[in-house]
């Protein structure tokens, strides 16, 4: 179990949450359809992924006593690419809540793990940030109607009609662009050395 923590680490769990949230926020972009369909399809790969990162790190990672970080946003992500895959529930108002849902539950679990290990685990401000984000996009979720409706004309395009689901999705993308770039700087940047049974994270949920 030593040998296996020494030689992946709290960075190696930030990158690879990086790859699938830049994954997740490229697949959005360049996607013409932001409907409830596409969006629960990218969101519930980003979160499966997520879970299994975050279960390999409580594995490898953190130290007996200190997992419950890494396993609470495990379940949580889990349990949302479950529902995420149910195609009956794929509907404007289940994206919304869905999303509001486990941006809220999971950033409230980074937030105060990060908070609880900011005095003895570095990468605690990573998870601090992230935790935080999660909680902005819940709130900004909320703020948007999921029956909104404008319409607009874009010459040489016609009449086009920007819809709640579509704010909705965009801003799950851009969350997503947010914390692939936040943690990928934050895995490659370096910091103070932290034996691997000693880290116990929060900042490795981040």
């Amino acid at each position: 179990m030593s040998a296996p923590a020494r030689t992946f680490t709290v960075r190696h769990i930030q990158l690879l949450r990086a790859l699938f949230a830049a994954a997740a926020a490229l697949m959005i972009t360049f996607s013409p359809d932001h409907s409830a369909a596409i969006g629960f399809s990218v969101f519930g790969g980003f979160v499966a992924a997520s879970g299994f990162i975050l279960i390999l790190g409580a594995w490898v990672v953190a130290s007996a006593g200190h997992r419950w970080p890494f396993i609470l946003l495990a379940a949580i992500d889990l349990a949302a690419a479950i529902v995420s895959g149910i195609p009956t529930w794929r509907t404007d108002s289940a994206f919304f809540i869905v999303l509001i849902i486990w941006a809220a539950a999971s950033g409230l679990v980074e937030l105060i793990a990060g908070l609880r290990e900011r005095r003895t685990e570095p990468a605690a401000k990573d998870a601090i940030v992230v935790g935080a984000l999660g909680l902005v996009l819940a709130v900004v979720l909320l703020l948007i109607p999921a029956n909104y409706a404008l319409q607009y004309v874009v010459p040489g395009a016609g009449e086009l009609t920007l819809t709640g689901i579509i704010l909705a999705v965009g801003m799950f993308g851009g969350y997503s662009a947010i914390v692939a770039v936040f943690l990928a700087i934050a895995g490659f940047s370096p910091r103070r050395s932290v034996p691997a049974q000693d880290s116990t994270t929060a900042g490795g949920a981040a």
